[in-house]
């Protein structure tokens, strides 16, 4: 399973790539894997406010609908769009063309609660 060392990771299985203030965030290689052949993503409305822990968005796969978390607290500011038309970017580069959204952040100190690679694969390992 790829966990790339330079991201941080939700326990929701989210990573999140951080840019200054901004973070990139999708689903992991993991979740991806579980989810099976994504056929549709919910986007976000940039603009929108959101809190650490609420959905704000929805992946709908061949086996299941699951919802993405915002991992921190903040706004949307830009959504990735090509997702509309080709969904399986998730699958095929979850951590390149498959981002859903990016946040800027409302309180830098809310990254210190993401989990690192390492503590990433101890989760996911059990």
């Amino acid at each position: 399973m790829n966990v790339p060392d330079e991201l941080r990771y939700s326990a929701d299985h989210e990573w999140i790539r951080v840019d200054g203030t901004t973070v990139r965030i999708g689903i992991t290689d993991y979740a991806q894997d579980a989810l099976g052949d994504v056929v549709y993503v919910q986007i976000p409305e940039v603009g929108s406010s959101v809190t650490a822990g609420q959905g704000i968005s929805e992946v709908e796969s061949t086996k299941s609908v699951s919802d993405i978390y915002a991992p921190v607290a903040g706004t949307i500011v830009e959504v990735n769009a090509d997702l509309d038309a080709a969904p399986e970017q998730i699958n095929a580069d979850p951590y390149g063309g498959g981002w859903i959204c990016a946040i800027e952040v409302a309180d830098q100190s809310a990254l210190d609660g993401l989990l690192d690679a390492d503590a990433y694969r101890k989760l996911i390992d059990g």
